[in-house]
């Protein structure tokens, strides 16, 4: 055997691997569409079940991930209630003291700023009252109207290739390089094994 090829096994089997699995990953996203070659179909895994993965990915979003019902919580707690007293109370203040008097100019002649305050203290009771019946009435509606299975299934099967291709590579980079380099790390050994039968 020539002594160059011989030594030349381990490194020509690595690139076999490593080439072997940077075509694999290639192909989860290529070809785009279906390409014919004597008789076979080849398309990329993602292109070709692009809307299989978009049901599966949007049943386990509805039912592992995301629950309406969990964001109904949130938006019913008391303590996220509060955050809007202030943009309430704000908005109340700019009517009673501005609005009052360019919509209803007399009655505001006769109203004074201790008696505005008044009623929009009285007017802000009312509305910590009202505000979570609403704001229940609103989440039950709305659970009604929302399907988060098929918003997820709908967004993802609407993707195009090349953006369903950048979120998988951003995401799974690394992972992808990894494997490339497992693929020629085991190549290299198995080019070292057949170095090794040969001698034997």
């Amino acid at each position: 055997m020539n002594t160059f090829m011989f030594w030349l096994q381990p490194f020509i089997a690595a690139f076999t691997g490593w080439f072997t699995t940077w075509i694999a990953i290639y192909m989860l996203f290529h070809p785009r569409k279906p390409i014919r070659f004597l008789g076979i179909t080849i398309q990329g895994i993602f292109p070709k079940r692009q809307k299989q993965v978009a049901e599966k990915l949007g049943g386990v979003v509805a039912k592992e991930l995301i629950h309406f019902s969990e964001i109904a919580v949130q938006l019913k707690d008391p303590e996220q209630l509060k955050e809007l007293t202030p943009t309430i109370e704000k908005h109340l203040d700019n009517f009673l003291h501005v609005k009052l008097k360019e919509k209803l100019p007399v009655i505001s002649m006769f109203v004074g700023g201790g008696t505005l305050d008044k009623i929009k203290e009285g007017m802000m009771e009312e509305i910590a009252l009202l505000l979570p019946e609403i704001i229940h009435q609103y989440t039950d509606s709305l659970s009604k109207k929302i399907d988060i299975e098929k918003m997820v299934t709908e967004k993802v099967a609407n993707f195009s290739s090349d953006k369903l291709e950048e979120i998988l590579q951003a995401v799974m980079k690394k992972e992808f390089w990894f494997l490339e380099i497992i693929g020629g790390v085991l190549g290299f050994v198995i080019g070292l094994v057949q170095m090794a039968l040969s001698l034997l």
